[in-house]
């Protein structure tokens, strides 16, 4: 299978690819989402997506930090397994841009960003042996459903019966997208961003004068019902000529008093 057909069947994968391990994903992608300081700057020497250096530490080493990204080895000693003869280096991030730079497959080469640009890179990094044989690679794929079994146990040794049961980069960078949303391929957009509540504004006090004419609204309204309906208004006539019928039986009584 040529690297466009690769690239094409990992794209489909991705596209289809659910966890089967999922706490076990999110357990380590927490521990690698906590290194990205670490992962930017191998990032900004080398052109490779961040998350990308992540997963391949994760693979080679469990993120060990005192091994070297190409192999595992200790990258303060010369590497003694493929690529042999690396090192020794000043820093895990010096052997990191070396890796990535200077070994197959030459990472820092590759241009193909897209999910499945991404997925068959991290493929060659392991080798093509499973694309030969038209099988998905646990190096990708192991920990999703996109996997069953079959794996090298040794250079050219293969066994169809045996389960790797390392986590895959693929659920790996999983992982690390549900916990940094601006991760993302190629031609992949990025989600919008949570809507936020507006603050409420502060409604400013009220003038005494606008609470005045909010009165005189509401009395003009109710003066203009009240002459809307003649039965209103008739009552209201009778009821004020009644009290004052009474008022002047009592002998007219001086009423300010009342109000004092």
């Amino acid at each position: 299978m040529d690297l466009s057909s690769l690239t094409e069947e990992n794209a489909n994968r991705w596209n289809r690819a659910n966890l089967t391990r999922g706490p076990e994903f999110a357990r380590v992608a927490q521990r690698l989402f906590k290194a990205k300081a670490r992962y930017k700057a191998v990032e900004k020497a080398t052109g490779i997506p961040w998350f990308v250096i992540a997963v391949i530490h994760e693979r080679e080493s469990s993120q060990k930090w005192d091994a070297s990204l190409a192999q595992g080895d200790p990258w303060d000693e010369v590497s003694t397994h493929v690529p042999r003869g690396r090192g020794p280096f000043n820093s895990w991030e010096d052997a990191a841009i070396d890796a990535l730079k200077k070994c197959p497959p030459y990472a820092a080469k590759w241009k193909d960003w897209s999910a499945g640009g991404t997925m068959t890179l991290l493929e060659q990094y392991n080798g093509l042996g499973y694309s030969k044989r038209g099988l998905p690679s646990p190096y990708v794929w192991s920990g999703t459903d996109q996997y069953k079994t079959g794996k090298y146990v040794a250079d050219g040794a293969f066994d169809p019966g045996v389960v790797d049961r390392q986590l895959g980069c693929a659920g790996l960078i999983l992982g690390l997208k549900a916990l940094d949303p601006s991760i993302t391929f190629t031609g992949e957009k990025a989600p919008p961003p949570p809507d936020v509540e507006p603050v409420p504004k502060t409604k400013p006090a009220v003038e005494s004068k606008t609470i005045w004419a909010q009165i005189g609204t509401i009395l003009a309204s109710i003066g203009g019902l009240l002459a809307s309906d003649w039965k209103v208004v008739a009552v209201v006539i009778v009821a004020a000529l009644a009290a004052f019928v009474i008022w002047d039986r009592a002998g007219k009584p001086d009423i300010r008093g009342w109000f004092k």
